[in-house]
């Protein structure tokens, strides 16, 4: 089966980033992380989510954390330098990172923005993170991710 590259692909290939594309099925009627990691046959702790948030000072930012936990807004907010943050809406997804819910990933978006990835990402050899479309994940080295990012490890979901 030939998988199309997506953008994110594209940009680790030029950057000679090694990771693979998994493929799964989806379920329109259920994005949940935790159907998602089922379809890999993986551990829910491995397979990520990317959330776009907005500080109240420092404007947009990405959040990436296991898919069994939640943004904990509080600690997103200190961290990235604001005093309080929130979740975008739905409608600003596609307009603001050039992704659609279900298929955000922190690879490629249409601006750098400043990116978080929950301090978890180092108890695995790799990671799953959205390949920039809906059935389609990047297992990836955590610290290549990290770095190619440009992301900070901290303590951001519960």
């Amino acid at each position: 089966m030939k998988i199309n590259k997506t953008n994110a692909a594209r940009l680790l290939d030029r950057a000679k980033v090694d990771y693979e594309l998994i493929p799964y099925t989806v379920d329109e009627n259920n994005l949940a992380a935790e159907h998602v990691a089922h379809e890999l046959g993986e551990n829910i702790e491995q397979v990520f989510k990317t959330l776009v948030l907005r500080g109240d000072r420092t404007g947009i930012f990405v959040c990436v954390i296991p898919g069994n936990m939640e943004v904990n807004l509080k600690q997103a907010a200190r961290i990235s330098g604001n005093k309080s943050a929130e979740m975008i809406a739905m409608k600003e997804l596609l307009p603001t990172t050039g992704y659609i819910r279900g298929g955000c990933s922190p690879i490629g978006m249409k601006k750098a923005f400043p990116t978080y990835i929950h301090s978890t990402c180092n108890d695995f050899p790799c990671i799953y993170v959205s390949a920039g479309v809906s059935g389609l994940k990047i297992k990836i080295a955590p610290s290549d991710l990290v770095q190619f990012v440009q992301a900070t490890v901290c303590d951001i979901a519960e």
